[in-house]
Formats: C-alpha cells, sequence, structure tokens
C-alpha cells in the first residue's frame, strides 16, 4: 500500500470514534428528541404522534412566550455590552500600560468561572438584605435602593449585568490580539496627521476587528439561547416569570412537570434558534473566503 494512502487510512480509522459520537450521541439524539416533540410523550416516551399539538400548546404558553421575550432582551444587551466592554478594556490594554498581565488576568478571569458561581456572586452582591444595598445603608444612606434581583422590573438587567461581568474578557482578548496584529505604520501615520487616539481606535482599529468580534459575537449568543445555569443561581425565573428563560421552561417541564413531549418542542425550537444565531455568521463567513468573481 501506498505510504500516503495508509497514513490516510490510519487518519480515517482514529477518527472513527469520534464520527460515532457525533452520528450517533449528538445527531441521533437530536433526531430522536425532535421525533418526541410530534408525540403525548409525558412521563415516558411514547409512539402516538399528535402532529404538531405540542408546539401549538407551547406557543400558547404565556411562561414559554415571557421566556423568549426576556432571552431576547437579555441576549441583545447580554452581547452589545460584552463587545462595548471588551473593546473599551483591549483599547486600554493596548495602550502597553504598567501591569498589563495582572490587569489581563484579573479580566479574563470572570470568564474561567461557571455561570452558576457567577450567579451565586451577583445574587449575594444585590441582594437587599445582606448585598451593596445593605452596605450602603449601613454607611448612613438610608434611601438608597438597589434591588435589582428582587424586583420584577429590573431582574432581567441584574442579569445582564452579572453576564457582562463575566463575558466581556473574552472579547478583550480576542479584540486585544486583533488589536496587536495591526500594522504599526498605520498608527504612526494617524499620530502624525494628529488624529486623536480616540478617533483612531473607532474609525480606524475598530473597521479591521469586523471578523474578530463577529465571531466573540456569535459565541457570546450561541451561550444566550442555552442560558440556563445563571438564571437558576440568581432568580430561579423570578420573580414572577420576569427572568424565565427557554432552557429553564424546558428543564422545568422535562424534570418537574414529566411532560417529556413539551419539553421537546422547546428543545427543538431552541436548536432552531442555535442553527439561526449560527448561519449568518457562516454564509458571510463563505462569501468572505469565496474566491473574487466565482458566481
Amino acid at each position: 500500500m501506498h505510504p500516503k494512502r495508509k497514513r490516510n487510512l490510519a487518519a480515517t480509522v482514529a477518527l472513527l470514534p469520534t464520527w460515532f459520537a457525533a452520528i450517533v450521541v449528538y445527531i441521533g439524539t437530536m433526531v430522536w428528541s425532535i421525533r418526541l416533540s410530534f408525540t403525548d410523550s409525558t412521563l415516558f416516551p411514547s409512539s402516538n404522534y399528535v402532529g404538531f399539538a405540542q408546539y401549538a400548546k407551547l406557543f400558547s404558553s404565556s411562561k414559554w412566550i415571557a421566556s423568549l421575550q426576556n432571552v431576547l432582551v437579555f441576549g441583545v444587551l447580554y452581547v452589545a455590552g460584552c463587545l462595548a466592554l471588551g473593546f473599551l478594556l483591549a483599547a486600554a490594554l493596548d495602550r502597553k500600560v504598567r501591569f498589563e498581565s495582572a490587569f489581563r488576568t484579573i479580566f479574563l478571569y470572570p470568564y474561567a468561572m461557571s455561570f452558576v458561581v457567577t450567579g451565586l456572586i451577583w445574587q449575594w452582591m444585590l441582594n437587599p438584605t445582606f448585598g451593596i444595598q445593605a452596605s450602603i445603608r449601613s454607611l448612613g444612606w438610608e434611601s438608597f435602593v438597589f434591588d435589582w434581583v428582587v424586583n420584577r422590573d429590573m431582574a432581567i438587567y441584574a442579569l445582564v449585568l452579572a453576564g457582562v461581568w463575566q463575558g466581556a474578557g473574552l472579547v478583550m482578548v480576542i479584540a486585544l490580539a486583533g488589536m496587536r496584529g495591526i500594522e504599526g505604520e498605520q498608527w504612526k501615520a494617524a499620530q502624525i496627521d494628529g488624529i486623536p487616539v480616540w478617533r483612531i481606535y473607532v474609525s480606524i482599529i475598530l473597521p479591521q476587528l469586523g471578523p474578530a468580534l463577529a465571531a466573540a459575537g456569535m459565541l457570546l449568543a450561541m451561550g444566550v439561547i442555552k442560558t440556563y445555569d445563571i438564571v437558576v443561581a440568581m432568580t430561579n425565573g423570578g420573580p414572577g416569570s420576569s427572568t424565565e428563560v427557554p432552557a429553564k421552561f424546558i428543564m422545568d417541564n422535562l424534570f418537574g412537570r414529566q411532560n417529556l413531549g413539551l419539553a421537546t418542542a422547546g428543545a427543538t425550537v431552541l436548536v432552531l434558534g442555535v442553527i439561526a444565531a449560527v448561519a449568518p455568521f457562516r454564509y458571510a463567513m463563505h462569501m468572505r473566503n469565496r474566491p473574487r468573481g466565482a458566481a
């Protein structure tokens, strides 16, 4: 056997477990879940097909509609906040400040923590009984109010605050790497022309970071769709349904209400959401990499 073919055969054999896992574990369970969403399965799987009845029930649920609205608000503010704060942190560190390595570690450290830990930290900080509000009031400012985590109108913004605190470090690292890859001649030319530093970052540096920030945004958006643990740790979906999210709705119906059909219907909608979030980015990357002049 030719050495090259032998190497290719060895590589194919080595990848067989990965292909098996991808086809059986991921694609197989996905197809099985979609199938169950068209049945009347409750505690155990059923073969009694009911068409789109579970989806009709899903979208007639006020709690599911509220969860979609909440995840949309959270997602837009979370991704935008992470991108904006991450870019600002990267721009600050790009100025080669003292102790840059220490600051970079500090800013990135929250991203290394799980959302459960982040949620518990911010749940304690925003708790009006012994958190920031209680600490400020103990200093004499009795009228100070910072009760977002128990306020129906502000609870979703408390989640955004905690999420941005954790996710901005990822954007900072990606943006900083992109900034360090930009040629120094551009800086010299801009400084000779007397362009202010902030204008250089906004008009020259930021446009060149488009692909890097788009990749970071896609990663953050995919995380938004499956948001669950930070909600459970901070608010458990409350007050009321003000912080209910689709993933929590699915888990509650799967384990709490033993409604397997409704839960898998919600999971199928989430899968479609992931595809909707990834498809535009993949298409943009395909168009970017396509040879010029190609049809």
